[in-house]
């Protein structure tokens, strides 16, 4: 991932102080010193540092990276300079409290009952603990330019493969082979890895939306649902075709129509300014309106970013409005349980009058 800008530091200190803090704790503080590429983003995107272990604690007059002896080298590499490192030669939490003092705010969904209790244990008399949710998650969710290149850059790798997946065949493959093959191939373009596990689902698998590929042999004229990303340069893609080799059963043929047509209202009503709930409403009404309501029971879409997952939310229960720089996944779906299920995914950039499409698969 490249150097990010010390811009971001600048502004989470000062949002820290705005809210009247002296610092805030950012990292994971469920499992501190071993965490997840995911449980880490917020550490990432402040930093730039991707490793298992890093914790930052951040304020208008402090700013310091903890890590420990397997990452000191890496985090002197990329890590602003205005940050400063510390060789956690103690336990990983005893080290973050003795970096504070004052008033100082963690998250509570990112801090475990555990974590916080050795917290509280080893701070000194001075240090008083407060919530402060979603500090940083706040401020990733509108990409820059650097981000938003990034993001793209995913999306047409993503495209490469699945160029690749459809000019190889899939008829007379499994779905774990198709799987494989496509996650070895976004590796050869350049992908530091998936984004997650890839998702083909074929025939009757088809109608769970998020299956785990099996054994299942593809055969002419069965829907293969594929859903798949890549990360290019700490960043996620997310896209989603439903294709077959030969003749569809024809009732098939048409639900497919029907939900790439739910997709196109939804599509052709994001913008800057759309509401969340809105859109997914405009995407459900064709899906409704066929009969399929009961078999559509998943949100329109999310953001994407660092993780796969973030905000905002398209679905019944968004309380998001979009803005420019969201970049988020139109995805609409009808699942027949037990026959077949078709989903449609692009990820998209909101813009001030509309869109930018990322993917660019036929359809």
């Amino acid at each position: 991932m490249r150097r990010v800008p010390d811009s971001r530091g600048d502004r989470l200190a000062e949002i820290v102080g705005e809210a009247g803090l002296d610092a805030a704790v950012v990292g994971d503080l469920v499992r501190p010193g071993d965490s997840s590429r995911d449980s880490i983003a917020d550490v990432t995107w402040l930093t730039g540092f991707a490793g298992t272990s890093g914790t930052v604690v951040i304020g208008p007059e402090t700013r310091v990276f903890i890590t420990d002896f397997r990452y000191t080298t890496l985090a002197a590499s990329i890590v602003p300079e205005s940050f400063r490192i510390v060789d956690a030669a103690a336990e990983i939490v005893k080290e973050i409290a003795g970096q504070l003092s004052g008033r100082v705010g963690i998250e509570p969904s990112k801090t475990s009952v555990e974590t916080h209790g050795k917290l509280l244990g080893a701070v000194g008399e001075d240090v008083e603990i407060v919530t402060a949710e979603n500090l940083v998650t706040d401020l990733r969710r509108v990409k820059d330019d650097a981000e938003i290149e990034a993001i793209a850059a995913a999306a047409a790798l993503t495209d490469e493969v699945y160029a690749f997946v459809e000019e190889r065949g899939l008829v007379g493959r499994s779905e774990r082979e198709v799987a494989l093959t496509a996650e070895a191939k976004m590796r050869e373009l350049g992908a530091e890895d998936p984004a997650f596990p890839t998702i083909v689902a074929a025939g009757p698998t088809g109608s769970q939306p998020h299956a785990v590929p099996g054994e299942h042999v593809i055969t002419a004229g069965e829907y293969v649902t594929i859903d798949m990303g890549a990360i290019v340069d700490g960043y996620c893609s997310d896209c989603t075709r439903t294709l077959v080799e030969g003749e569809p059963d024809a009732g098939r043929k048409d639900v497919y129509d029907l939900v790439l047509a739910a997709q196109l209202a939804a599509l052709e009503a994001i913008r800057a300014g759309a509401d969340g709930r809105e859109v997914d409403a405009i995407s459900r009404g064709p899906i409704a309106e066929a009969g399929h309501a009961g078999n559509y029971g998943h949100g329109l879409g999310h953001g994407v970013g660092i993780e796969v997952h973030e905000p905002p939310r398209l679905s019944k229960r968004s309380e998001d409005t979009l803005l420019a720089g969201d970049v988020v996944t139109v995805e609409p779906g009808v699942y027949v349980p037990g026959e077949f299920g078709i989903r449609i995914e692009d990820l998209v950039v909101v813009t001030e009058d509309g869109h930018r499409n990322l993917s660019t698969r036929p359809k």
